[in-house]
Parts: C-alpha cells; structure tokens; sequence
C-alpha cells in the first residue's frame, strides 16, 4: 500500500509542475514535456500582470524569449518558480545572476538558432547587395510606367563571392554566419576578445566536410578588411560601433546587425549613410524596440526586420526540444 501511495503522490506532484511560456514556444516543445508529465501553458501575460499570475497558478517554470522581462521582483516574490527559461541566445532581460544567488536554475539555448540568424544575415546582404529591398518596394508603384528607369536605378549592384566579410564576435552565431559566407565564396576575418581561433566545419549535402581554421585578428583589422561587416555580440554599455568605428571602415561598406539594439549608434549610423562610408545597412534590432525610430524605417539604405533573426520553424523546434530537455533533466 505505501508503495502505491508513494506512486500516486508522485504523479500528482508531476501534474502539479506547470511552465507558462510566456512568450511562446514549440509543439515540439510542448509535446516533450507534456509526456514528461508536465502542463504546459501559453497565455500571454502582461508584463504588470506576471507575478500574481505565476503565483496563482504556481508556474514551476518560466519560459521567455526577448519579449518578457524576469527581473528581481519575480525572482523575490514567486516561491514557486525553480526554473527561468530563455528561448534563445542572449538572456539580457533577465537577472541570471540574481536568480542563480536565490537557487533557481536559469538555462538558455546558446546554438539552435545559430544557423537561422546567419541565413537572415545573408538574406539582407544579398537583398543590399541587389537593393532588393528597395525594387520590391518600387515595382508595385512604377513597375508598369518606369520600368526601364528602374532597371537603370538598380543596375548597380555587387557580388558577394570574393568579398570580405567581416565578423564581430565570433561564437556560435558569428561562427555559423561565417560559414555561410564561406560558402559564397567570401574571405572571413574575424575579432573576438575571448578566442584566439576557430575550427569550422561546413557539412555538405552528399556527406562530403570541409574544414576552415580562422584565426582571429583585432577589431581594427576587421574594420579596415570588411566590405561587409556583421554583429554577433551580446548587449553591452557601450557602442560596439559608433563614430571611431565607422571612421576606420573602407567607403561602402555594408553592416549588419542581428545582435542586439544599443551595439551601433544608430545616429552615427546615419551619418555615415549619408556621407557614403556605409552603402547600406540591416537591422534586425533596434535600441528602440519595438517602437524603432521612423528615421530609420523609412530610410532607404536600410533593410529592416522586426527582430526575426530565430524566428524560422526550424530553429524554434530546435529551442522548444532543447529547453525541453533541460527542463525534464533538472526537475526529473
């Protein structure tokens, strides 16, 4: 009888556990979990409204991705909490450090999104390079009474292959963003104040692997070498790109940022745009998120997206299995 017992209690407990992913997350995530014994809930919940909400549902786990912030509030006054969950790379919007000091487990998912950021890097470098970005926006107006007039406009575009791309910050993401551009047959060189080399190894569709070592230089040397530039750096104090950057790079030069708002001086950005150092740029993100300046939306050197650097079914099954697992690991 007493084994029995136990038994049931342990399956109640299991149903008791509950993660709210607040800001969305997987059906295979989800489907991990549940048949972990877990309940998994989606609600949304607004960022004044989550404390009382963990509470009174005693949320075991929270999971979040850019979006929601799990400040020293949440961390001091949800008991229920054991686990903070960050769906992604960067976990700047949350107090890690702090809610590692109070006992809570706090896991992110450093590598399953690296691939789909660096596709969307190259998606907009090769959207620059073509002013792809700006033709899909004129053809609708004029493609039927300026046609020959467009076609000279944009007549003037570049070839990635034989190109430098520059790379700052070189873990996963920028590790992964240069083996794409490998792969275009461009020249990487890479600045990382925590590594001196990398071995990449790019995996081809027949089984065939080809392997690169890229020794890292210093940032000066990226900036001068870079006719295209990208950013895989975490949220820092200051600019990772402003005046003096910008200064130091060839004229022309293309730039990217999939990393985080507040690591390019956006001002200084548009600067140099205008005075033709920069040709064009794209930004993922924004020091303003989610309310970008309309300086920048309608400037036509840019190429915008709203933040969608992991947002591909691939990556987001790769996050919801792999938070999934860690989940299961600690709590089981």
């Amino acid at each position: 009888m007493d084994c029995g017992f136990e038994s049931l209690n342990h399956q109640n407990f299991k149903l008791k556990m509950k993660v709210l992913a607040n800001d969305g997350v997987s059906q295979s995530g989800i489907d991990a979990l549940e048949a972990a014994g877990f309940e998994v809930l989606t609600t949304t919940v607004a960022q004044e409204q989550l404390e009382n909400y963990i509470n009174d549902k005693g949320i075991t786990v929270l999971l979040v991705r850019s979006a929601t912030k799990v400040r020293k509030n949440i961390i001091d006054n949800c008991p229920s909490l054991k686990i903070i969950g960050r769906g992604g790379v960067g976990m700047d919007n949350i107090d890690v450090d702090y809610a590692r000091e109070k006992g809570l487990h706090v896991i992110n998912t450093p590598a399953a999104s690296s691939h789909s950021v660096a596709e969307l890097v190259f998606g907009h470098f090769y959207g620059l390079a073509r002013f792809l970005h700006n033709s899909n926006r004129d053809m609708p107006l004029e493609g039927d009474t300026n046609f020959k007039k467009l076609k000279k406009a944009y007549a003037k575009g570049i070839e990635l292959k034989g190109k430098t791309l520059g790379v700052l910050g070189f873990g996963r993401i920028g590790q992964a963003t240069a083996k794409v551009a490998i792969g275009s047959g461009m020249k990487v060189v890479a600045f990382d104040p925590y590594m001196d080399e990398a071995n990449l190894e790019l995996e081809f569709f027949d089984g065939q692997k080809v392997n690169f070592n890229i020794k890292t230089v210093s940032k000066e040397d990226v900036l001068k070498q870079a006719d295209f530039l990208t950013l895989h750096v975490p949220a820092q104090k200051e600019y990772v790109i402003d005046e003096k950057e910008f200064s130091q790079m060839k004229d022309g030069v293309i730039i990217a940022n999939a990393a985080r708002g507040g690591v390019v001086n956006e001002v200084a950005l548009v600067k140099a745009i205008e005075t033709g150092k920069v040709a064009g740029a794209a930004l993922d993100v924004f020091e303003k998120e989610p309310e970008p300046e309309m300086g920048l939306l309608m400037n036509p050197a840019l190429s915008l997206t709203p933040h969608t650097g992991a947002a591909t079914n691939e990556a987001q099954d790769r996050i919801g299995e792999e938070l999934a697992s860690q989940i299961i690991s600690i709590l089981k």
